[in-house]
């Protein structure tokens, strides 16, 4: 069984798709996704709010759910459905992003911004994500991890790499199988 606590440091896109393990759904409330946001914050722009709404929620579960079917679909070389293509497309229209103009004392300085409330603003820095995850040529070398009960992905770095950690499903694994050779009986 794996570890209940989310998989980090994938592309956002398939952090955001492997907050739903095996072991259960990781953001099935607003406190679960402010939890994980708090973890992704150095890799999403702006501030974590105090409160996560279940609007907020819902905005990000429709993202996470047309990515995973659309990057299903990529990864395999094949056509990603019309419809999760355009609503990671209006997810990203929701929340525009600007590059505001801001004097910093000693010159003009330019920062992205987006606009819309927090839960639209994740929602659309997700599906931006996803979108240039889907686009990246090497979205085809996107793996499943080989443990028998885990449905994480990840983008091995080797081409070796068999799980999504190698702390967790690696060290199940090569348990299951030190267990099985040596197995009296």
């Amino acid at each position: 069984m794996t570890d209940p606590a989310p998989l980090t440091g994938e592309p956002l896109a398939l952090d955001l798709v492997n907050t739903h393990p095996t072991t259960g759904d990781l953001l099935t409330t607003p406190d679960g996704l402010r939890a994980w946001w708090v973890l992704e914050a150095a890799r999403i722009p702006g501030e974590v709010p105090r409160e996560v709404t279940a609007a907020d929620l819902g905005a990000v579960l429709a993202v996470r759910e047309h990515t995973a079917r659309a990057l299903d679909h990529v990864r395999r070389g094949e056509r990603p459905p019309a419809e999760d293509i355009e609503a990671l497309n209006e997810a990203q229209r929701a929340a525009p992003a600007i590059s505001e103009l801001v004097w910093d004392g000693t010159a003009v300085a330019v920062t992205r911004r987006r606009s819309g409330s927090p839960g639209l603003r994740l929602a659309a820095g997700l599906a931006e994500a996803a979108a240039e995850l889907l686009a990246d040529p090497g979205v085809e070398k996107i793996r499943k991890c080989e443990a028998d009960d885990c449905v994480m992905l990840f983008l091995p770095a080797n081409p070796r790499r068999r799980w999504c950690s190698a702390a967790r499903c690696g060290n199940r694994m090569r348990v299951a199988r030190h267990y099985q050779r040596h197995k009296i009986g």
